[in-house]
């Protein structure tokens, strides 16, 4: 009975350090950031710099998340969603830091 409690005890221990790992090697913004792997727009978007899986999904939740938000301003504001996020974009490549990627008027990318 012992052996199987302790199988059951390792898998335990297993499956939860499994997610702690998953958990501390998600990519943060400012580390995609840092790593040129995202970067700020002038439409208040991130958009991946690089197209790898996780700097691709990581711009879509932050995204999402701030589609809520311009969304809520605007309608506060009774101004338009694409108007808040317009200036918001504009604010977020201003204030990106050295080393940051910023996609210009032209489209193309440039480090800050």
């Amino acid at each position: 009975m012992s052996g199987v409690l302790f199988k059951r005890f390792s898998l335990m221990i297993l499956a939860s350090g499994l997610l702690f790992c998953s958990q501390a090697f998600a990519l943060t913004l400012n580390e995609a950031k840092q790593q040129g792997r995202v970067g700020e727009t002038l439409s208040g978007y991130l958009a991946p710099v690089k197209q790898d899986a996780e700097s691709v999904a990581l711009a879509a939740k932050i995204n999402d998340a701030r589609k809520q938000q311009y969304q809520q301003v605007a309608q506060d504001n009774n101004v338009s969603t694409d108007d808040v996020a317009k200036l918001a974009g504009q604010k977020l490549v201003a204030r990106a830091a050295t080393g940051e990627y910023v996609r210009g008027i032209n489209g193309k990318w440039l480090q800050k």
